[in-house]
């Protein structure tokens, strides 16, 4: 099976490469689909050390590169979805997540799930335009 022509596939390597059988991100029209981006640094490909605040940084830093590549910017998102490890950083990774965003403020949704992938506090998928 391959890709419908009205898809197109969005990657970088400002930013780490999936971890799966998937894309960074599909952009479609005037929409662009995130893939989930964990705190992991591009250079390395290793989760970054400091905890849930540092990933939460370098997955912010990750889904703006992604962002960027797609031809878009960070105050185009529509909707994010995060999901954390456990709701106790959630006053944690709202502050880092503000400061991100500044003025901007996307819709959201933030869930707890029982794993991420590579054992990850964080992870962001986005809708942007």
């Amino acid at each position: 099976m391959s890709t419908h022509p009205s898809l197109s596939l969005v990657s970088t390597p400002n930013a780490p490469a999936a971890v799966g059988p998937y894309t960074q991100a599909v952009r479609v029209g005037d929409l662009l689909f995130l893939s989930g981006s964990l705190g992991l640094d591009p250079a390395t490909g290793k989760m970054v050390e400091g905890g849930v605040e540092e990933q939460a940084r370098q997955a912010l830093k990750n889904m703006k590169a992604i962002i960027e590549a797609g031809g878009s910017s960070v105050g185009k998102v529509v909707k994010t979805t995060v999901f954390l490890h456990s709701m106790d950083d959630f006053k944690a990774v709202n502050a880092i997540y503000s400061e991100f965003f500044g003025d901007h403020k996307p819709a959201r949704s933030a869930v707890q799930v029982a794993r991420l992938p590579l054992d990850a506090l964080f992870e962001i998928e986005a809708i942007v335009r």
